[in-house]
């Protein structure tokens, strides 16, 4: 029960993440006017870099930014050439779980805005070419398994079970005549 707790838990979150693929706007919390930040990807995982931009402070403002909730701490935003925008970089530390983490970045002349950086096991960039990834070879599970790719071992098996089956039908013949084993 606790394992289908478990794999439902990690399937909704995996869903999750893929509907979350866009950037994350975040609204202005205080009343001093409107701001918002772009987290990009919105959606990574543990040790995965994220670009934060905003354009919503001052051109003079200095700009910080607060990644403290997943573990990374504070960065910097510098201006950019790009239409006004002050533009930081954080990395999400390997040891990061999954799960929704607050953002913040705040303007010296006193804006303060926040987005959501989601966390997952797994990380689902669209702008990252997807490669699907075949499994090889035989499951190593300790208990039996296949015998690999070897068609001489294989042979081997299959006459081994071969000469079972044989002699289990011999001594069995043997028994129902009454000759004794």
């Amino acid at each position: 029960m606790r394992t289908a707790r478990l794999l439902t838990g990690t399937a909704l979150a995996v869903a999750s993440a893929a509907l979350c693929a866009a950037p994350a706007y975040g609204a202005d919390v205080d009343a001093g006017g409107a701001g918002s930040i772009e987290l990009y990807p919105s959606t990574v995982a543990p040790g995965a870099e994220v670009t934060v931009n905003t354009a919503s402070c001052e051109a003079d403002d200095a700009v910080s930014g607060d990644a403290g909730a997943v573990g990374a701490g504070s960065f910097t935003l510098i201006p950019s050439a790009h239409e006004g925008d002050a533009v930081g970089h954080f990395e999400v530390p390997p040891s990061a779980q999954p799960g929704t983490y607050e953002i913040v970045v705040r303007c010296s002349s006193g804006t303060r805005m926040t987005g959501d950086l989601v966390v997952t096991l797994t990380s689902t960039q669209e702008s990252r070419p997807q490669t699907q990834v075949h499994p090889r070879g035989s499951v190593k599970t300790g208990v039996g398994g296949a015998l690999g790719p070897d068609p001489v071992q294989t042979a081997a098996g299959v006459a081994a079970l071969a000469v079972a089956a044989a002699g289990g039908t011999w001594l069995l013949h043997r028994r129902a005549r009454g000759d004794g084993i």
